[in-house]
C-alpha cells in the first residue's frame, strides 16, 4: 500500500502497467463503499496483469491535492479516486498530468483524460424508503412498534450523501405520506460509536428502521439495531450478514463493478477519457439485496410492491429526485 505522506513507493521493475486506488473517507475496513471498491480493484488488477496499489490517508480530504499530485508523479498510469471531495482539485491536477488516466466516482469532472462514474443512488434509496414505509406498519412483527416512524443517518451533509437521503425520504413519503422520517448526520465516516449513539436516539424516538449512509460509522447503526431489537438498512455493499435478521436489506452500490470495469478498459487500452458512465437500477449498478435473512419478515405483497416500483423507475414511469441535477427539494433544504 502507498500511504500518503511516505516519500517512496516500491517499484517492481517488471514493466507492468500500474494503477492506484485512492481510498475515500472512512478508510479500508469500513465494511462498505471502500472495502467493496477495493475488492473489485484487487480482482481486476490481478486478472489484467496490472500492478495495483491502494492509497490511504487519515487526511484524505485536506490532503487531496497533495495526494493526487504524488500519485501522478509516482509512475501510475491510472488513478481511480473514490473520494467525492477531490472533484474540486482533480481537473487542475489531471490537466497538468495528461499522460495519466484518471477516474473519479460520484462526481462529474471535466477533462480529456478523466472518466467520471456516477451512480443513481437516489433510485436504489427510493426503494429502501418505500420498503421501510411499508414495513413500519407491520406491528405484528416484534421488531416493529406501532409508530409510523423511520430514520436515516448520513455521514456528512453533502450532495453526495443527500442523493441517498433524498431518495429514501421521497420513497417513504410517496408510499405513505403519514410516515415520519427522522434525518441526522454523524459528520464522520469512521466512528461506529457515534453511529450507535445516533441510532439509539432514533429508536428511542420511535423509529423502528434506520437507513445508514455513513460508511464505517454505519456499522454502529447496525450494531444498535441488533442490540435494540430493531432494523437497520445497510449501504453500498451487502451488509445483511453483519447482524442477520436485523438488517432489513442493504442498498447496494456496485463500486466494485465500476472500479473493475475501469481497470479493464485501461488494461485493454480503451480508456474512455472525457466521458461519464451512469449506473442506476437499469444497469444494476444500484439496488436492494434479496432479503437473505429477512424474507420471512417481509410480506409477499410488500416485496411485490417493491418490485413494481423498481420497474416503474427503470421504465421512466416514476421520477426520483436527484439533488445533484435538480438541487434540494423544499422538504430536504437547510
Amino acid at each position: 500500500m502507498l500511504t500518503a505522506g511516505c516519500a517512496t513507493t516500491t517499484e517492481s521493475g517488471n514493466g507492468r502497467d500500474k494503477a492506484a486506488l485512492v481510498i475515500a473517507q472512512g478508510g479500508i475496513g469500513d465494511e462498505s463503499y471502500n472495502d467493496l471498491a477495493l475488492r473489485g480493484f484487487e480482482s481486476a488488477t490481478a486478472e489484467h496483469d496490472v500492478e495495483g496499489s491502494p492509497i490511504e490517508s487519515e487526511q484524505i480530504v485536506a490532503q487531496g491535492e497533495q495526494i493526487l499530485r504524488r500519485a501522478a508523479t509516482t509512475g501510475f498510469g491510472l488513478v481511480i479516486d473514490l473520494e467525492f471531495s477531490h472533484g474540486e482539485v482533480l481537473p487542475t491536477v489531471a490537466a497538468e498530468h495528461p499522460d495519466v488516466r484518471w477516474a473519479i466516482l460520484n462526481t462529474e469532472v471535466t477533462g480529456e483524460n478523466v472518466l467520471s462514474i456516477m451512480f443513481a443512488e437516489h433510485e436504489g434509496s427510493y426503494l429502501a424508503g418505500a420498503l421501510a414505509a411499508l414495513m413500519t406498519t407491520q406491528d405484528s412483527n416484534p421488531k416493529i412498534n406501532p409508530d409510523k416512524k423511520i430514520g436515516v443517518i448520513g455521514g456528512t451533509k453533502s450532495v453526495g450523501i443527500d442523493k441517498f437521503v433524498s431518495g429514501y425520504v421521497q420513497g417513504a413519503r410517496e408510499t405513505d405520506p403519514e410516515v415520519e422520517v427522522l434525518v441526522k448526520y454523524s459528520n464522520t465516516f469512521g466512528d461506529p460509536a457515534t453511529g450507535k449513539q445516533l441510532a439509539s436516539a432514533m429508536y428511542d424516538q420511535g423509529a423502528d428502521i434506520v437507513f445508514q449512509v455513513a460508511g464505517g460509522t454505519g456499522s454502529g447503526v447496525i450494531q444498535e439495531a441488533a442490540d435494540a431489537g430493531r432494523y437497520a438498512i445497510g449501504v453500498d455493499t451487502n451488509q445483511d450478514d453483519l447482524a442477520p435478521g436485523h438488517v432489513l436489506t442493504s442498498m447496494v452500490k456496485r463500486s466494485d463493478q465500476a472500479v473493475a470495469r475501469t481497470v479493464r478498459m485501461f488494461a485493454e487500452n480503451r480508456f474512455p477519457g472525457g466521458e461519464t458512465i451512469h449506473l442506476g437500477l437499469s444497469e444494476r449498478g444500484v439496488g436492494l439485496t434479496d432479503f437473505a435473512h429477512t424474507k420471512q419478515d417481509i410480506p409477499q405483497r410488500v416485496r411485490a410492491r417493491i418490485d413494481a416500483l423498481r420497474e416503474e423507475i427503470v421504465s421512466g414511469e416514476r421520477d426520483v429526485w436527484n439533488v445533484v441535477d435538480q438541487g434540494y427539494p423544499s422538504w430536504l433544504a437547510g
